[in-house]
């Protein structure tokens, strides 16, 4: 968390915070995953919906990334705000990594979810990103291929 709070943020407004949800919290996300799937899908089968409350349980460190996108100081743009929040999750990410430890972002359709808003104490110009997940790795993916250079940048030609 303190590597989160290097990342750059235009006028230093702290648009974004990061809520912990401990093992204690978890029964309550939990179930608001559950919610969640069924208002999206009434016919979800009792599988899929034991799997959707599986997710508040698959790591040790578990927060949640929540972005302000406007406030008083309307000077900085949302998309400002957004990449700012990104950039501490990236902090934190790498950071855990650099500890040995693991790290992934989660989102999906419960993030937008009104009982899920509920559950954070989300403001109405407050924004779920994403889950962090943080711990030890029990099952490492490989390694993705990474794009070329090519595919991502280009020069301005004079």
């Amino acid at each position: 968390l303190g590597a989160a709070a290097s990342a750059p943020d235009h006028h230093e407004l702290l648009p974004w915070r990061f809520v912990l949800v401990p093992a204690g919290a978890r029964d309550r996300l939990a179930e608001v995953f559950a919610t969640a799937l069924l208002e999206r899908d009434a016919s979800a089968t009792p599988q899929q919906v034991a799997q959707a409350r599986e997710k508040a349980y698959r790591s040790p460190l578990l927060l949640l990334a929540v972005v302000r996108l406007r406030d008083d100081d309307a000077e900085i743009e949302p998309h400002e705000r957004i990449v700012s929040a990104g950039c501490a999750v990236q902090n934190m990410l790498l950071m855990a990594h650099a500890q040995g430890f693991g790290g992934a972002l989660t989102s999906g359709k419960a993030l937008q979810s009104a009982p899920l808003r509920a559950l954070f104490g989300l403001g109405a110009d407050e924004q779920a990103l994403a889950f962090i997940s943080i711990g030890t790795v029990v099952r490492a993916k490989p390694p993705r291929e990474r794009p070329q250079l090519t595919q991502f940048l280009s020069v301005l030609e004079r």
